[in-house]
């Protein structure tokens, strides 16, 4: 089996020639478009910002939105200040987690969350769950797209909200190639989308949201056959809504490939 022809979106940076390589094998027609850059931990200023205020106690609660922000948030924090005094801060105020994915990264810490959103866990619930809850002075979590309508809804509330966005890649420096593809992707101009990591369709999201297609990107990768490297990458896809037709038996570039051209009919 192969791609047969197939018109195959990769957003691969570092590896980019491979991979159009490797589609190529599989008799496919790549589009590789560079969707990320490294941003150092030590240039997360948000997240700084957010751990002097935290040990200030200047919080009441946190809202951790999603496991990926949740681990890339303590793996920045840990690089300035010490794993004891951020557990003793935490443990003072109320943590509240989205859903399932976010618990489990704050368990893997040493932590217990507050208070667990109900299903669906979207921001409906949680907005919800906040409602009657004391706490005023919250900061909220963020992952490579920032929820307005709750930050919106909190405020409403009367809640004192302090976005903490936190990338571990921010965009390429010439975003030329991922806007042509955001925009090749609403067109139809693509079969089969390939992700080897989370921040690609964080990025490529992020594109299509200051492009003002978000809503078309969304329909076109709900459409597109989208082979995901493994469960961190599926779970930034469902939180934006979409779902993964497909995992590699092993989270391998090569094996991604080969197995998503094998799939195809």
């Amino acid at each position: 089996m192969s791609f047969k022809g197939l018109r195959v979106l990769a957003l691969e940076s570092r590896r980019a020639e491979e991979m159009a390589t490797l589609i190529r094998k599989q008799s496919g027609e790549p589009f590789v478009a560079p969707s990320m850059r490294e941003v150092p931990l030590e240039q997360h200023d948000e997240a700084f910002a957010f751990a002097t205020r935290l040990l200030r106690g200047e919080f009441d609660c946190i809202i951790l939105l999603t496991g990926v922000g949740t681990r890339l948030l303590w793996k920045t924090l840990l690089t300035r200040y010490s794993e004891q005094e951020l557990k003793a801060a935490l443990s003072k105020i109320t943590v509240v987690v989205r859903g399932p994915k976010p618990s489990a990264a704050l368990r893997e810490i040493g932590l217990v969350p507050s208070v667990q959103v109900p299903e669906p866990n979207t921001w409906r619930e949680l907005l919800a769950i906040m409602r009657d809850r004391p706490e005023n002075r919250i900061a909220l979590q963020e992952y490579g797209k920032s929820n307005a309508d709750l930050i919106a809804g909190l405020r409403a509330l009367g809640k004192d909200v302090s976005p903490v966005h936190i990338y571990g890649w921010d965009l390429p420096e010439d975003t030329r190639p991922l806007r042509e593809a955001a925009a090749k992707l609403i067109a139809g101009g693509f079969d089969v989308v390939l992700l080897t990591t989370s921040m690609q369709i964080v990025n490529l999201m992020r594109i299509a949201g200051e492009e003002g297609i978000e809503q078309q990107v969304r329909e076109a990768l709900q459409s597109a056959f989208v082979g995901s490297i493994g469960p961190t990458t599926t779970e930034a896809l469902e939180d934006y809504g979409l779902k993964a037709d497909f995992e590699p038996s092993h989270p391998k570039m090569g094996l991604l490939v080969n197995e998503a051209a094998a799939k195809q009919r």
